[in-house]
Order: C-alpha cells, then sequence, then structure tokens
C-alpha cells in the first residue's frame, strides 16, 4: 500500500468514528438533566465529544504504537532500537503530542460540562480556578496531559528499547485518570466496573495502536518477517479477549439488564458488533498470514469502536436513574448493612477485577515455566513452587473474599488485609523465585541479533531505575516510612474514598513488602547484591519500626479516618476507637511473625552458601593438591 493510500486509510477510519460519535450526540437528547446539571449549549456538547473522540484516538496511537515499538518490531542486541522499532517510537510520539493538545483543550470543556456553562464563560479566570478545584475530571485532564507530554519527551528521542519501555508505562498511566473519575466510577457496582475499565482501556488502546503502526511496516517491507506477524497476533488475539471480558463486565454494571433495550443498549450492541467483527477479521488474518485489506478492514471497525466509546461517555447509563446508590454503594459500590461474621468472612466472596486476574495470570505463568523446565529435564524445587502458589492465594483471599469485601468496613479488618498484603504474601513469593525461573524457561532471542523475552527480563532487571528502587535504603523506607506517612495524615482517609486510591494503596502495600522481601531474603538476585550480614542488618533496623508503628496506633487517642468512616455509618461498627486500637494490636502481633520468617529464611540462605563455598574450596584444593603431585612426578621423572 502506497503512503498515501494509507494516509487515505486512516482518514476514513478517523471520519467514520467520528460520525459515529456525532450521530449518537444528535439523538441522545436532554443528557444533562437526568443527572441534575445544566445543559452548556450545543457548542459545547459537541466541542467536548470531538476533542474526546480526538484525545482517545491518539491516546491509542501514542501507547499502541510505544507498545508495537518494544514487544512488537524486532529490536537488535544490545537494547538498541531497529529501524522499524524507531519509526514506530517517533509515530507514537507524534500521536502523543496530538493527546497532549487534545488533553489542554479538554480542561476547560470538561470543566464547562461539569459546570453546566458554555466553555466561552468558563474560559474566565474567576469562574475557570473555582470550577477546577470543585470538580474532578478536569483535573483527571490535567494529569492526562502531563503524562502525554512526558510519553512525547521521552519517546521522540529515543534509542534505546529500555526508553521506549518508560514511555510505554507513562502512556499507559495517562489512560488510567479519566477511568477513575469516569461513570464507572459512580454507583452500585463501580468497583466492578471500575477495575473492568482498568483492564479494558489499555488492551483496547494498545490494539488500535498496534494496528495503526501495523501498515506502515507492512509499506515498508517486501515480505514482513514471520516474528512480527506472530508477536502481532498474539498482542491482538490478548487484547481482543481483555476487551471483550470487561467490556462486558462494565457494560452490564451501567446498564443492567432493564436498561439493555435503550439507546444506552443499542451503542453498547453496536460496540458488540463491531467487536465480534474485529474478531473474526483476526481468525481471517491468521489463516492467511497477511493480507493489508484485512488490516484496514480491521483498522476501520476498531475506529468505529472508539467512536462508540466516546459516545458512551455522552450517554447516560440506565443504572444511574433506574437504580439510585445508597451511601455505602456510592463509597464502596456495594452495601455493608450485615454485620460481619466468620461465616460472611469465609463465604461471601466479591472477586477483585484488578487483583484477582493478576494473581490467576501469575500463577499459571509460573506453571507454565515449571512445565517447560520439567520437560527439558531440568529441576525446580517444589518448595519455591508451593511458596509462590501460597503467596498468591493470601492476596486471592483477602482481596476477594468476605475478607476484602469487609475489610473497607472497619480499621482492624482493613490492617488484616494490610499486612497480608504488605508482609506475609511478599515473603512467600519472593521465596518463589520467580525472575530466577523466568530466566531459565523464557526462550532467548531465536533470529540472529533479535532479542527475546529473557533479553527484555535481563534488561529491565539491570535497568537504572530497577537498581534505583533496589537500593537496601530506598526499599526499606518505602516498607517502613509510609506505615507513617499513609495513616498518620489525612491520606488514608481521603485514598479510602476513592476506589482508585484504595486499589493503588493496596498495590503499593504489595509492590513495597515484595521490593524490601527481594532485596532482603528474595531467592532471586538483586542488582545491587548485599552480604548476608547486611541483609541480617537490614532486617534487625526495619523490625522496632513495625513495632513502634502498632504501639502509636494502640495509644492513639483520636479516629483516623473518621470522615470516611461516619459516612459510611455502618450500624453494626461499634466503637471505632476500639476498632482503632484493635487494628493497632493485629499490626504489632502479627508484623513479627513475617520478619522471623525473613529472618529464618535469610540464615538458611547463608548456611546454604557458606555449604557451597565450603564446597568450591575443596573441589578447588583437590585440584591444587594433585596438580602438585603431577609436578612432583614430573620433576622425579626428569631426574631419571
Amino acid at each position: 500500500m502506497k503512503t498515501s493510500g494509507f494516509r487515505a486509510v486512516v482518514v476514513t477510519a478517523v471520519a467514520a468514528g467520528l460520525a459515529l460519535l456525532l450521530l449518537v450526540v444528535a439523538t441522545a437528547g436532554d443528557v444533562y438533566d437526568p443527572l441534575g446539571n445544566a445543559d452548556p449549549g450545543p457548542l459545547t456538547t459537541y466541542g467536548f465529544a470531538v476533542v474526546r473522540f480526538v484525545a482517545d484516538a491518539a491516546a491509542a496511537g501514542a501507547f499502541g504504537g510505544l507498545v508495537f515499538a518494544a514487544f512488537v518490531a524486532p529490536g537488535r542486541r544490545g537494547g538498541a532500537l531497529s529501524a522499524d522499532a524507531f519509526a514506530a517510537s517517533r509515530f507514537a510520539a507524534g500521536c502523543a503530542a496530538c493527546w497532549l493538545a487534545a488533553a489542554v483543550v479538554a480542561v476547560p470543556f470538561s470543566a464547562a460540562v461539569a459546570a453546566g456553562l458554555p466553555v466561552a464563560r468558563v474560559l474566565r479566570p474567576e469562574v475557570f480556578l473555582p470550577t477546577l478545584s470543585a470538580t474532578e475530571e478536569p483535573k483527571a485532564w490535567l494529569c492526562v496531559a502531563v503524562a502525554a507530554a512526558v510519553a512525547a519527551a521521552l519517546a521522540w528521542p529515543a534509542m534505546a528499547w529500555r526508553t521506549v519501555v518508560a514511555a510505554a508505562v507513562v502512556a499507559a498511566a495517562g489512560l488510567l485518570p479519566l477511568v477513575a473519575v469516569g461513570h464507572v466510577s459512580v454507583g452500585a457496582g463501580h468497583d466492578v466496573a471500575t477495575n473492568a475499565m482498568f483492564w479494558h482501556v489499555p488492551a483496547a488502546s494498545a490494539w488500535l495502536g498496534a494496528l495503526m503502526a501495523l501498515p506502515a511496516r507492512l509499506r515498508r517491507a517486501t515480505a514482513v518477517p514471520d516474528l512480527v506477524l506472530r508477536r502481532y497476533h498474539r498482542l491482538s488475539v490478548t487484547c481482543f479477549a481483555v476487551v471483550a471480558v470487561s467490556g462486558a463486565v462494565s457494560g452490564l454494571v451501567l446498564a443492567r439488564p432493564d436498561g439493555l433495550l435503550g439507546r444506552y443498549g443499542l451503542v453498547l450492541a453496536v460496540e458488540t458488533a463491531l467487536l465480534v467483527g474485529a474478531g473474526l477479521l483476526l481468525a481471517a488474518w491468521r489463516r492467511r498470514q497477511r493480507g493489508v485489506r484485512l488490516v484496514v478492514a480491521e483498522l476501520v471497525l476498531l475506529a468505529l469502536g472508539t467512536g462508540g466509546s466516546a459516545a458512551l461517555t455522552v450517554l447516560v447509563p440506565p443504572a444511574f436513574p433506574n437504580h439510585p446508590a445508597t451511601v455505602q454503594e456510592t463509597v464502596l459500590g456495594y452495601g455493608l448493612d450485615a454485620p460481619q461474621t466468620f461465616a460472611r468472612l469465609v463465604g461471601e466472596w466479591r472477586p477483585d477485577l484488578l487483583f484477582a486476574p493478576v494473581a490467576l495470570i501469575a500463577v499459571t505463568a509460573y506453571l507454565l515455566g515449571v512445565r517447560r523446565l520439567r520437560r527439558r529435564g531440568d529441576h525446580w524445587p517444589p518448595g519455591r513452587m508451593v511458596a509462590w502458589l501460597a503467596g498468591w492465594a493470601i492476596v486471592l483471599v483477602v482481596t476477594s473474599s468476605g475478607l476484602g469485601v469487609y475489610a473497607p468496613g472497619t480499621f482492624s479488618l482493613h490492617m488484616v488485609t494490610h499486612m497480608a498484603l504488605n508482609m506475609f504474601a511478599p515473603v512467600l513469593l519472593v521465596l518463589g523465585g520467580p525472575i530466577t525461573l523466568a530466566l531459565r524457561a523464557l526462550p532467548a532471542g531465536a533470529h540472529g541479533d533479535v532479542p527475546g523475552a529473557r533479553e527484555w527480563v535481563t534488561s529491565l532487571l539491570h535497568a537504572p531505575v530497577t537498581r534505583f528502587f533496589a537500593h537496601p535504603a530506598v526499599a526499606a523506607i518505602l516498607f517502613a516510612g509510609s506505615f507513617y506517612v499513609l495513616y498518620f495524615s489525612d491520606l488514608f482517609g481521603q485514598a479510602m474514598l476513592y476506589h482508585w486510591a484504595h486499589q493503588l494503596m493496596k498495590a503499593h502495600f504489595l509492590a513495597s513488602g515484595y521490593l524490601f522481601a527481594w532485596v532482603a531474603v528474595g531467592a532471586d538476585r538483586t542488582p545491587r547484591q548485599l552480604p548476608h550480614l547486611a541483609r541480617l542488618g537490614m532486617l534487625f533496623a526495619v523490625m522496632p519500626f513495625h513495632a513502634f508503628f502498632g504501639v502509636i496506633l494502640m495509644s492513639k487517642q483520636t479516629v483516623i479516618a473518621s470522615t470516611y468512616y461516619h459516612y459510611l455509618a455502618l450500624p453494626w461498627a461499634g466503637d471505632l476507637l476500639a476498632d482503632q486500637r484493635l487494628g493497632g494490636g493485629i499490626a504489632w502481633a502479627s508484623g513479627e511473625i513475617p520478619m522471623v520468617v525473613m529472618v529464618v529464611a535469610l540464615l538458611v540462605q547463608w548456611s546454604r552458601d557458606d555449604d557451597r563455598r565450603a564446597r568450591r574450596a575443596d573441589r578447588s584444593g583437590d585440584g591444587d593438591f594433585d596438580a602438585y603431585n603431577a609436578m612432583l612426578a614430573q620433576l622425579a621423572g626428569r631426574r631419571n
């Protein structure tokens, strides 16, 4: 396909998606009155819809283009980008610049929609600043603009693979703020819908953006390597599955079965049809192995889907007027009227669609790696596998069982989940040795100088950012210091009011705990390998901080996050201060157990390492003794 033809296809696809969006907006009627908002006027309504569509398309091009450059286009040994990866990175940088411009323009438009005023009036400083401080979506667009600017700055001059990965991570972070403040974050079931969209948006963007970068690769080469096609097909099929499942979940939460027959349900049906069509094209393309026409058709369908997704942000979800949320459902996404009992903590499961899939993916990948080693005849210690499975089992239980459901209701149960995610699960996970398993099981590059998954892991393991966070001082400060910063400021109370902040808090618990345990007792080597004595001293230095934290909680005379707990107003919660002191006792008592486990694990590692060194020394000594005897025999022979 010629350059002019490719550009025409892109313009046609974008025009089709924009036309679908404008058609839905034109026939939507009054979308403000059901939410109690004033109509800002047609210019603001249509203008914001167009800006949102441009931002979504540009965001997909930025993130997907970077994913294509990092993981689809063949790279080079040593971390350098190939010509195809460099071109994809430049394409992503251009899309990120467009994304930045659209996000900046969207700030006053979103403020105008939130305030119910024309955008021209909101641009006045005396109106814009108060509106910006009082509403969430304009702030989210500012976060998007910052992420887009950083992604563009990293991607444009990028010549190294790790720089492209860093830009992709920043771009992925820029996709999430609008999810956190969108329709999915409001009302009953918003915990489920928000978690689903945290998967949906990055997967859809990666698929569309990689597809936008692929035709340029097809155009530049007469024979596309099979490696590129295989990688793209794996990426697109994975994204298709994630988009289909997550879209169905969030759509049902926002529409409910009784809302599927209206205009919102009709747009959902169109989105479903477009997704099914794209899936059929993927299947057909796999059989033919290549085909520019199929790629073009897939691009048009996904562009239409982008227009439909933007249209859904304009329409009022049927669940809002048909199923008004209670105070508990507004804050948590579900009700907690029934008191906590042992039976409910064990039996009432509400899957956390953020942590549960991560746990299942991690366990599946680990077991597949172990199977690959065993098929190859290599040994993998069963104890490591048991530790890995047990660690993720703890994560699954404390986030998705009744324990995770009731944890936001009382401080004591929250502290149980905190300690489990921050101390118990990480110790088991690092003893599982996942990095060592990945380096042994993942395939290396098999196409000359093209790096594979093993080289990717090695490169990230030795990246400067990894070395920084693996520094013992950094790991210890993040592990122990976050307790005091979170609970002895207003941060905890504010985080509990928002689902995205609560999820981010749990992710921080798990990540900081894993980082500290990895540096202290991990079975995998770290970029900064410490002597055993230094690691033992690190453990003993951190242990008092957890004890002091528990003692402070037990003696504190004011309720932490009192506003949040009074919002919930759980009739069975009892005395909040007594419950908080119970949480302090849990932190004090349970915090010592995993620390003792880490000390024992470190001592065992120390002993085994000394045994290995002794055996090596013995073998080396025997070799020297044999060489000495041989020398004496040679000298005796010369004398004879």
